[in-house]
């Protein structure tokens, strides 16, 4: 059944390459919890207790604004195919905008992917695994385009102003820094 660990392992390391899908959960001390789900080829494990993840743009930028106002963060993965498990990566974390070093630093870690908002650099503290008896089978069939089409055909400028728009704030008011 479940174990917790200090660190992520060779299996979990292998399980998470695996995966098509994870979930972000952030929350300020005031204000709703968000849990996201992200896709497409965004994750990158660093080291056994560092990860990396590109966030793109979104109708929303809750994980931006929470992790300002505090850097706790949990990421799941589910098993939708083969043995089941969940897998849960505890800790802190910081965000890098287009402006920061370390942006630049990690974006190459990544594809060329347009509308690429932030990255968001993780320590984990805690890898907690379930047994994911009761997470379904589900088969990937591919990954949706929709949003490379809408940046691309929107160019740089006009994303821009979208952050300005629909990226700025929370919707509890928060800043993200955008």
């Amino acid at each position: 059944m479940g174990k917790k660990l200090k660190a992520l392992n060779k299996d979990l390391v292998e399980f998470i390459k695996t995966q098509k899908l994870f979930f972000v959960g952030t929350a300020a001390h005031e204000g709703r919890v968000n849990i996201s789900p992200k896709g497409m080829d965004t994750f990158r494990i660093l080291n056994h207790k560092k990860i990396i993840w590109l966030n793109l743009t979104g109708s929303g930028n809750e994980t931006a604004a929470h992790l300002l106002k505090n850097n706790r963060m949990t990421i799941l993965f589910c098993a939708f195919e083969g043995k089941p498990m969940i897998l849960r990566l505890y800790g802190e974390a910081k965000i890098f905008h287009k402006r920061d070093q370390k942006y630049d630093e990690y974006i190459s870690l990544f594809p060329k992917t347009p509308g690429s908002r932030q990255i968001i650099e993780m320590h984990i503290d805690l890898v907690q695994t379930s047994c994911g008896y009761a997470v379904p089978f589900m088969d990937f069939k591919e990954e949706r385009t929709q949003l490379k089409s809408w940046a691309e055909k929107q160019g740089k400028d006009r994303i821009e102003q979208y952050w300005k728009e629909k990226n700025a704030k929370s919707i509890d008011g928060f800043e993200t820094n955008i």
